[in-house]
């Protein structure tokens, strides 16, 4: 029988209906209201016209538990769920829509405006469905819809849900993921984290994220209740931590770095608090040394990517503080239970010598099916026998601890949120005045890495450092633009002419430590 992402909502309503499933902004929905109402919403969404295996629908918003019935009742319809980016800009979001080939859009009320903008460019989209304000067209889809008369038939690689991430082309690629993929990684990540019902997870990672719609979905799959975290801070975090009774959590350093940075973080309760899990950027040593002696839960190290629907290598509590190996902090720890992993020279595709720097290559049933319409992407990211490149560079020294040195590949993290140089020098060289740039990642106190572009004037032009950056922002989210802005003669290249951005890169790295 296939497996089915959503048969925890099943097994709970019945064995536990009245027991929390979602909290949010003070409304609480148990498992058998979540069951009814991912069901009503799945039938609602056939009613609509969409059809199973075909159609596809698009969610824009900040955090808010729709987006997890929607992506669940997808599963339950047959139909493929796209989490879009809130924080783009609003050409970036047609683009999304367009490449997703959505024909409903399930929006937030505040940014409606932007999307009614759009619809011109948005042909293909038929319905529109306004979530929260006054004119929440949301709950009555719910409240009418049909409940469905029997599941749509699926298959284990039926993707039911596809999330973006940034492709070194300039332009993000839509990760299809599966009942299997999520499915598989649900079920090693329950181990890992010893979740079980007595757990109460904060949600504060963007859903759009694989470290938010897929870290939701552990604590839904033990009989555990998510709680929703719509504009997390630091400071809402610690208040929910306290207010809610929070037992575990995935974050970024960022917010780690906001914790250290409150003069009355000792002031706050977090003895209920057992387990925080960071990653999706990288995390300072002398930060995360700090962070160590002054909360004394455990840490959790997550390396992962949304090609891998999440993690699939962690560094747990005790190696945090393991005083016999402190060289292990730096590390991404081991791989996780069903993913092998591969050390290989990235020209050749053969494994290198242990301790040796290569690309790391991953497998297992986590894996992604395809990028979506990108078919020549795909072959180039999976080999024939299902190896994933993961573009990133680093060693595995002879206790199975993995080191990530470096991306072979030029992506940038910030702030937990990935973002390829080529899409951000696509939009820069069209300035006016710029002929040629290259943008890369700085290290970055607060958000890990930052971006800095070198640019090379036209002959007889001008700009600002201000002036680049504000040209950026008006196409991309803010999160994609450099910060730093440097002006050269000329970038620097091989005889070939490549551009060497290590040679960019080096003098901003001298004394710092990669670690993700």
């Amino acid at each position: 029988m296939p497996y089915d992402i959503t048969r925890f909502l099943d097994q709970f309503a019945a064995s536990s209906p009245q027991l929390p499933a979602l909290r949010f902004a003070g409304r609480t929905t148990t498992y058998r209201q979540l069951n009814e109402r991912v069901d009503r919403l799945a039938g609602a969404l056939l009613a609509k016209g969409l059809t199973p295996k075909v159609d596809r629908l698009f969610v824009l918003d900040k955090n808010h538990p729709a987006t997890l019935e929607l992506t669940l009742a997808s599963a339950r319809a047959g139909l493929t769920c796209v989490i879009g980016n809130f924080r783009l800009a609003p050409e970036e979001v047609a683009w999304a829509i367009t490449d997703a080939q959505a024909t409903l859009v399930v929006v937030g009320q505040e940014f409606a405006p932007m999307l009614e903008g759009l619809r011109a460019r948005l042909p293909k989209v038929t319905t529109v469905v306004v979530l929260g304000g006054d004119g929440d067209q949301y709950e009555p889809l719910v409240a009418q819809g049909p409940a469905l008369a029997h599941r749509v038939p699926h298959d284990d690689d039926d993707a039911f849900l596809q999330l973006y991430t940034s492709g070194t082309t300039g332009f993000p690629k839509g990760a299809l993921l599966t009942h299997r993929s999520v499915g598989a990684h649900t079920s090693a990540m329950i181990d890992a984290f010893r979740f079980d019902a007595k757990a109460v997870s904060l949600v504060p990672m963007p859903l759009f994220h694989v470290g938010g719609i897929c870290w939701a979905l552990l604590s839904l799959h033990v009989g555990a209740v998510a709680v929703v975290s719509r504009d997390p801070s630091p400071a809402s975090m610690l208040k929910d931590f306290v207010g809610e009774g929070i037992t575990h959590t995935f974050v970024v350093p960022a917010i780690l770095h906001g914790f250290m940075a409150m003069p009355d973080f000792a002031s706050f309760d977090l003895s209920r608090l057992e387990k925080v899990a960071y990653g999706a950027a990288p995390m300072p040593l002398p930060l995360l040394q700090k962070v160590l002696g002054a909360m004394r839960c455990d840490f959790v190290q997550v390396y992962g990517m949304t090609e891998m629907s999440g993690v699939f290598c962690l560094l747990d509590g005790d190696d945090h503080r393991n005083a016999a190996h402190p060289e292990r902090l730096v590390s991404a720890g081991r791989i996780t239970r069903g993913t092998e992993l591969r050390v290989v020279h990235p020209s050749t595709g053969k494994d290198v010598p242990p301790g040796t720097l290569g690309e790391f290559w991953v497998r297992g049933e986590q894996r992604l099916r395809s990028y979506w319409a990108r078919e020549a992407d795909t072959k180039q990211a999976i080999t024939e026998d299902g190896w994933l490149r993961t573009g990133d560079a680093g060693r595995v020294d002879e206790h199975g601890y993995v080191y990530v040195q470096d991306r072979v590949k030029d992506m940038v993290i910030s702030g937990g949120e990935n973002v390829y140089p080529a899409e951000v020098e696509r939009v820069l060289v069209t300035m006016a005045a710029v002929s040629e740039v290259a943008v890369f990642g700085v290290p970055h106190e607060k958000w890990g890495e930052t971006l800095r572009a070198a640019v090379v004037l036209k002959s007889g032009a001008s700009a600002t450092e201000a002036e680049c950056i504000a040209f950026c922002r008006q196409h991309l989210a803010h999160y994609k633009c450099p910060t730093q802005v440097e002006f050269l003669a000329a970038l620097p290249r091989n005889p070939t002419g490549k551009v060497l951005k290590k040679d960019l890169r080096a003098p901003h790295w001298v004394g710092h430590t990669r670690s993700v």
